[in-house]
């Protein structure tokens, strides 16, 4: 059986900054280290940063002293104001690509547009970028949602960093026909389009695909979705222990990929045990 991994699967430079940063952090005993949440959307890294000595909370009423880490997916300016304020160190691990999304809406709330944010609602990033006009901007999935909105003369759209180039553009379609005056700001990662390339491409040519990741990860569903629409049969799976013998029955080709949030050695399990699968079934 053949395996082959997607080009620019695994973490993202924003993933891996936000790692370096708790690492860096972590280095230094004297004090506590928390995240405000989890820094990023993978368990099995969460666990690890754990064992470093890097401990998730939930609020900033569970942190007493020493650092807190704010999210990659970004954080409401208030939490990071409230932080301060209590004398806690702060260390942003804001995704730089996230940081300039967040400026973009601060510049249309400035200039008087109504911020259009397409994303998923209640995700962390989506929630951040939403806290930066107020709470006054439009979360909307997809092209159909923008029937909804209020007629404005001036839209700007600002986008969750994860999205897909295509929803962006039928999006910014729809709203170009509901206004005089459409401003948007392309704020999809470059890295997303690139490893949602990879991945399409690599299903157009496999039957089957595992996606490996957090189920608690947008970008990885998305994989997931771009795969199944290319035509392979899709896993999504966070650990190697998943993957089931009975998927590979008769698969000659089988491709992997993996969202922003898992790391290199998560994927070589995944590889590991698809060959130790393989190789187990042409010795029976």
């Amino acid at each position: 059986m053949e395996i082959i991994v997607a080009q620019n699967a695994g973490f993202c430079f924003g993933v891996k900054r936000a790692l370096e940063l708790v690492a860096r952090a972590a280095e230094n005993k004297a004090r506590p280290v928390h995240t405000l949440g989890p820094l990023i959307h993978n368990p099995q890294e969460i666990a690890r940063l754990e064992q470093l000595g890097v401990r998730p909370a939930e609020s900033l009423d569970d942190i007493t002293g020493g650092a807190v880490v704010l999210s990659a997916h970004g954080v409401d300016p208030s939490v990071e104001s409230e932080a301060r304020a209590r004398g806690l160190e702060v260390i942003d691990a804001t995704c730089p690509f996230v940081s300039r999304a967040h400026q973009h809406i601060k510049t249309l709330c400035d200039e008087g547009y109504a911020v259009v944010i397409l994303g998923d609602p209640g995700h962390r990033e989506v929630e951040g970028l939403a806290a930066r006009s107020d709470r006054q901007a439009h979360i909307v999935t997809a092209a159909r949602d923008v029937e909804a909105l209020p007629a404005r003369k001036r839209f700007g759209l600002v986008v969750q960093t994860t999205q897909r180039p295509e929803v962006l553009r039928e999006v910014a379609g729809a709203l170009a026909a509901r206004c005089d005056e459409l401003r948007v700001f392309n704020t999809i990662c470059e890295a997303t389009v690139s490893r949602q390339e990879g991945a399409r491409r690599l299903a157009e040519t496999v039957p089957l695909m595992i996606v490996v990741g957090g189920r608690n990860s947008a970008n990885t569903t998305r994989l997931k979705e771009i795969c199944e629409r290319a035509g392979a049969h899709t896993h999504h799976i966070e650990t190697a222990e998943e993957v089931k013998p009975q998927w590979l029955a008769g698969v000659a080709r089988v491709g992997v990929t993996a969202g922003a949030s898992t790391p290199e050695w998560m994927i070589q399990r995944v590889v590991d045990r698809l060959r130790k699968i393989a190789d187990e079934s042409a010795g029976s």
